[in-house]
């Protein structure tokens, strides 16, 4: 690899850009938190501060850094503080991942389980004592001037990067200073095999230490994320990340009123109730879509400062289309204080898909929010006469008058986010018990929509961000109208809704809307599903698009999987990243559960189509498996597995509630072996109960299968399923199984049966619940479950009478190579 020289990080810099704050008339002054912002934007080096530094080390918790032998300088004062240094000459990080998971993450990237790498330059960014730290190893700069010539420019566009975050910790007063303190470093390290990468330690968040790299692969931007974890002292459930702390306040109500102008344009002003849980923040972070333009922030008829800040490229942030709008109030609040910030914005967040098809843009938010948490929403728009318009909540007033209309929706409950949809719709009702089933679809497809003639297949792609389901479809002219299939699409979800309430417990909400939404994307929200144009075709249509039927299989579950996010994602949320695959594989199971009960086969088929992606290879030879266990969240999606997150947070998770599932099954009477009544199925309906309106993490979830497990399942002697986590839900291995050294004796009425389970294609540690059945007289017997452990592993059963034959999980309810 090329190592970029003082230009590259030039550019590198620009890659990583961030924007200005305010959009602020010309000539006006900046306020003193945007001045302080745009100080730290710009903070380049202080020619006075310039050193040769000899074996100087840093460490924050695992990162260890040492700078063996070159120059330093450091930036000038912002605040009175010194928050930046850049380093050339000879250096070294070591950063060791405490647990199998991050090792492998970081090998996967870099082909080695530690990150060590030389280096012959660096960035620090900071707001604590790193300055002090380094200064026994200064020494005299030979060449101070020449130093600042060459690494000048460089320094300044870096300093871009963090200002924001910097920014925080000093308009907070909170910058190291104590045991409790805010405590932030971020290295932009030069490697001299590795190229470019960056390494953070950031006490605010869950997972303080993280290490990753940008690149652009075939024109997309990618952050990957080499390793992220909490500390290097955990063990079990909670190695892979401490639980997400609570953000700094909440957002009891949200009060938009929103004017809408077709085909683009949304001007709102949100009033947003918030209550703090923290004592001493004076800064606020909110998301908001790029495309949105803030007027104005007032905390009740007081106008505040703020900062709209552009994210990085290739963050989550960015792939979302979202900025961080950061509100500076007046004085730092005081714990459980409550305030009221109204937001004024505008901007064109909205597109035209097609004649009467509009949508809120695929990438965004279109009202300030701080995350996937539980709030009341009351929404007022207004828009053109002729449209119609469905929103998240209870419609409770529509108005017309002339040219416009107005329509006000109230939340039913605290749901976790709102969105609407506007379009010149059909309409058609259908009931599921008490729950109306509204379909609104429209007489256009959008411009694009796939040719039958085209029989390039079709992969789900289902990235998420809040729950998005992507359909990748190829180029095409348009079909027949959406709007001539409302009725039928209208029953598939008013099934799913009466399969689901039996099982799960009541709908959450009062009525379920569903609306035709343009291109690959489906998403479910709260009572309201946006619904690809693709799942509005009738399945002759369907066919003559999709040409591989297992495919086709996969796609038509899109309803189910919907409306499942109803419980699972809507009235159950996850707690962080790493839980989110919670939700995902909920509704991909209950969507699988609900084609069961109809046919059987094809739901075997959705699962081996899930097993046939998580082997399949790409062109670098990796599996879709090889990016690691379904607890690495969003990380999953890289520029070495772009489709990583879809396998496996959709496909193994399924199949991780698929084995769950069936474990517990066998342990109860076969004719309690499928319906409302099984062991799983009261285990989710009690999650729905116990957990609405809550977040569900990992551990939390496997607790609740855990109450229930039968001393069948106990490892070792332990009412645990830490082995279950260990192997399966944190792991990533697609073993294989085999039975060898099968011995037969029959004893009175019975046969003794004795052999050994082959476990292949896995680590040693992987253990795995096999079931065993006896084929006699032409009919599969079980015989029971057996723990593999490693390669090999023996048993002993006893099996019916005459047995000479032993089928190792005939019905395939191991996620397995076959």
């Amino acid at each position: 690899m090329v190592k970029p020289g003082w230009g590259a990080w030039v550019v590198m810099a620009a890659v990583v850009w961030l924007a200005c704050a305010q959009n602020r008339a010309s000539g006006q002054t900046p306020g003193p938190a945007e001045s302080l912002y745009l100080k730290l934007r710009s903070a380049g080096l202080d020619k006075n501060r310039i050193y040769a530094v000899r074996d100087g080390a840093l460490d924050r918790g695992s990162i260890h850094i040492s700078l063996e032998d070159g120059t330093i300088g450091f930036t000038e004062d912002v605040g009175g503080r010194i928050t930046g240094a850049f380093f050339k000459g000879e250096g070294e990080i070591l950063v060791a991942p405490p647990n199998t998971v991050e090792r492998a993450s970081l090998a996967l990237f870099t082909g080695a389980a530690i990150l060590e790498e030389k280096f012959s330059a660096a960035y620090f960014r900071f707001n604590d004592d790193v300055y002090d730290r380094l200064k026994p190893s200064f020494r005299v700069a030979e060449d101070p001037a020449g130093f600042l010539a060459e690494a000048g420019t460089a320094a300044g566009n870096l300093a871009q990067e963090d200002a924001l975050r910097l920014f925080i910790s000093l308009a907070n007063g909170s910058a190291a200073g104590g045991p409790e303190a805010d405590r932030f470093l971020h290295i932009l390290v030069q490697g001299n095999k590795l190229g470019t990468f960056d390494v953070r330690y950031d006490s605010l968040l869950a997972e303080p230490i993280s290490a990753g790299q940008h690149r652009t692969v075939e024109g997309v931007n990618y952050y990957d994320v080499w390793l992220s974890f909490a500390s290097a002292a955990g063990k079990g459930k909670d190695s892979a990340a401490a639980e997400d702390p609570q953000p700094d306040f909440e957002i009891t109500q949200f009060k938009i009123r929103a004017r809408i102008t077709p085909p683009a344009e949304i001007a709102a002003a949100a009033d947003l109730d918030i209550r703090a849980r923290h004592a001493g923040k004076r800064v606020l972070l909110f998301e908001l879509s790029r495309l949105l333009q803030v007027e104005s922030v007032r905390l009740g008829e007081r106008p505040v400062e703020f900062i709209h800040n552009q994210a990085i490229e290739g963050s989550q942030l960015a792939r979302r289309g979202n900025d961080l709008l950061a509100v500076v109030l007046p004085e730092p609040l005081r714990d459980g204080e409550r305030i009221r910030l109204t937001f004024k914005y505008a901007g064109r967040v909205l597109s035209e898909a097609a004649n009467g098809l509009l949508y809120v843009g695929e990438r965004g938010t279109w009202y300030p929010n701080a995350g996937f948490e539980m709030s009341r929403y009351e929404l007022e728009f207004q828009y053109p006469a002729g449209w119609t318009l469905v929103a998240t909540g209870r419609r409770t007033d529509t108005q017309a008058g002339g040219s416009e209309q107005t329509s006000r929706w109230v939340s039913e409950r605290p749901i976790p986010v709102a969105g609407f949809n506007l379009g010149k719709y059909t309409r058609s009702v259908t009931r599921a018990g008490d729950v109306a089933v509204v379909t609104y679809a429209t007489a256009s497809l959008e411009r694009g929509f796939p040719r039958p003639a085209e029989p390039d297949p079709m992969v789900p792609d289902l990235l998420k961000d809040r729950r998005r389901d992507r359909l990748s479809l190829p180029s095409a002219p348009p079909l027949p109208a959406p709007s001539q299939n409302v009725q039928s699409v209208g029953s598939v979800a008013a099934r799913a809704v009466d399969f689901y309430q039996r099982r799960f417990g009541p709908f959450p909400y009062s009525e379920l809307d569903l609306t035709q939404f343009p291109g690959n994307l489906s998403q479910g929200w709260p009572g309201l599903i946006f619904l690809s144009s693709y799942s509005f075709l009738r399945p002759q249509e369907r066919a003559q698009l999709q040409s591989d039927p297992k495919v086709r299989l996969v796609l038509d579950q899109v309803i189910a999987h919907e409306t499942a996010h109803q419980w699972w994602g809507d009235q159950v949320i996850w707690n962080g990243y790493r839980d989110q695959w919670i939700m995902e594989a909920l509704a991909n199971y209950s969507a699988l559960l609900l084609l069961e009960s109809r046919n059987p086969a094809e739901a075997r088929e959705v699962l081996q189509t899930y097993r046939d992606d998580l082997l399949a290879r790409n062109h670098r030879g990796l599996a879709s498996a090889d990016g690691g266990p379904v607890t690495l969240g969003v990380r999953l999606s890289s520029s070495q597995l772009p489709n990583g997150y879809e396998a496996i947070s959709y496909g193994r998770g399924t199949w991780l509630l698929h084995m769950l599932r069936t474990m517990l099954r066998d342990t109860e009477p076969r004719v309690a072996k499928a319906g409302p009544e099984e062991p799983f199925l009261r285990v989710l309906r009690k999650l729905a109960k116990d957990y609405q309106g809550k977040p569900l993490s990992t551990t939390q979830f496997i607790a609740a299968f855990e109450s229930q497990l039968p001393p069948s399942l106990w490892y070792e002697g332990r009412k645990s399923l830490d082995w279950f986590f260990d192997s399966w839900v944190n792991g990533n291995a697609v073993p294989s199984f085999s039975l060898r050294d099968m011995k037969f004796s029959d004893k009175g009425g019975t046969t003794m049966i004795t052999g050994t389970i082959v476990q292949e294609h896995a680590p040693d540690s992987l253990v795995t619940s096999v079931p065993l059945y006896a084929a006699v007289a032409g009919k599969e017997v079980f015989l029971g479950r057996v723990f593999a452990e490693g390669e090999e592993s023996q048993f002993h059963l006893s099996g019916p009478a005459g047995t000479r034959k032993v089928l190792l999980d005939p019905e395939q309810t191991l996620l397995s190579r076959k």
